[in-house]
């Protein structure tokens, strides 16, 4: 595996390549981003991943500080895994250069999370963005669990018209069903079967939910949350996937999406 930090010598090295794939993360590596990388290197002849903590998508200094990290963990990792490239870029070999491609941000960032993390979107987009002039991969891995994100990006690709191909890949769960995501690390363990239950409720009751959403009921569904070990929900939504609009009727395609507290660990899903 070769590491690289400047992106001069990175570029050197891949620029010749026709079946990069690239695996973005920050770091704290977890089953869920081994799941990505994995298909990875079946799809890809060759793959990247880089770790980049993004300091401008948090909403505090407070939670950037507070973010997992685990380096060298990280780097043995990827060496097990036999990844080929990992770029740990500093802040300014990503956002010393202007972008080619200005971002395309869907009004679809206006939902769900942002709502509650304003601005948050569109520093994921635009990071994303530059990782793609920088490295110009063949093809992106990034898993359904972060649905919004993924949503966005793809967006963003389609508008520009950037000729690269995403990979959606599907959400990696603890045995209970908790999502897996490196922010479980500050979760206890009476605290990670909360977090199951609540995913098994949810999970058990998907069709309920939705008519208790579609007749205003919602409260309903929130207090069995709360009574099942969540401090605060920020929001529950049925989505129709298709057109990225909440449910208007009990026959779309749709995804039940939550964002809740349980300590001072937010945790999101969908299903």
């Amino acid at each position: 595996m070769k590491i690289f930090t400047n992106k001069r010598n990175l570029i050197k090295e891949i620029s010749g390549l026709k079946s990069l794939g690239f695996v973005p993360t920050m770091g704290a590596l977890h089953e869920g981003h081994l799941s990505l990388i994995k298909k990875a290197k079946i799809k890809s002849k060759q793959v990247l991943v880089s770790i980049y903590v993004n300091a401008k998508q948090f909403s505090s200094k407070k939670d950037f500080k507070k973010y997992p990290r685990s380096f060298k963990e990280d780097v043995n990792i990827l060496k097990k895994n036999k990844i080929d490239y990992l770029y740990i870029p500093n802040d300014k070999d990503i956002y010393s250069f202007k972008v080619k491609n200005p971002i395309y941000l869907d009004k679809f960032n206006k939902r769900l999370c942002g709502r509650f993390r304003p601005n948050h979107f569109k520093a994921v987009v635009n990071v994303v963005n530059r990782f793609l002039e920088i490295i110009k991969p063949k093809s992106i891995y990034l898993g359904v669990k972060d649905f919004q994100q993924l949503s966005l990006i793809k967006l963003h690709i389609i508008r520009k018209k950037i000729n690269i191909k995403i990979v959606a890949c599907p959400t990696i769960r603890e045995n209970n069903g908790l999502a897996l995501s490196s922010r479980n690390t500050k979760l206890s363990n009476n605290q990670i079967l909360k977090a199951g239950k609540i995913y098994s409720y949810l999970k058990k009751n998907k069709k309920l939910i939705l008519q208790k959403i579609l007749k205003k009921s919602k409260s309903e569904i929130i207090r069995k949350i709360i009574d099942l070990g969540a401090q605060k929900v920020d929001y529950l939504e049925c989505l129709n996937i298709e057109k990225l609009e909440l449910c208007k009727n009990s026959k779309t395609n749709f995804k039940i999406f939550i964002a809740y507290y349980i300590g001072n660990v937010r945790l999101i899903d969908n299903l």
